[in-house]
């Protein structure tokens, strides 16, 4: 496993997510998700439900305001940044949590 080159892109990347769903109004874009009772202690299974993918644990973590897989998801409704909202925020952390957009520590995307 590599190490991310910017260590601190995850822990931005987090604060942006959950700044994000903070910040969001009723009548802007985003994904409304109610947790199920099953998504309680994966968040992989929520990210799979939102986005078809199991790579997006974090961002449905940082909207939930939990920062360990230790802690439960809160039984209620998450509010998600879409596709394009989550692409923009990870560019803009410098982080990829998907492992085909990754290589030698940083994203392919990466322009550094």
């Amino acid at each position: 496993m590599n190490i991310d080159q910017n260590s601190q892109s995850a822990r931005v990347f987090w604060r942006m997510v959950r700044d994000f769903s903070l910040a969001i109004k009723p009548w802007e874009t985003a994904i409304y998700y109610d947790i199920n009772p099953d998504e309680i202690w994966d968040a992989t299974l929520v990210s799979e439900r939102v986005y078809g993918r199991r790579d997006e644990f974090m961002t449905v973590m940082a909207v939930a305001g939990i920062d360990s897989a230790d802690e439960p998801l809160e039984q209620k409704q998450l509010i998600l940044p879409n596709e394009t909202q989550l692409r923009k925020l990870k560019q803009l952390a410098g982080f990829e949590s998907r492992s085909e957009y990754r290589e030698d520590g940083k994203p392919t995307w990466s322009t550094e």
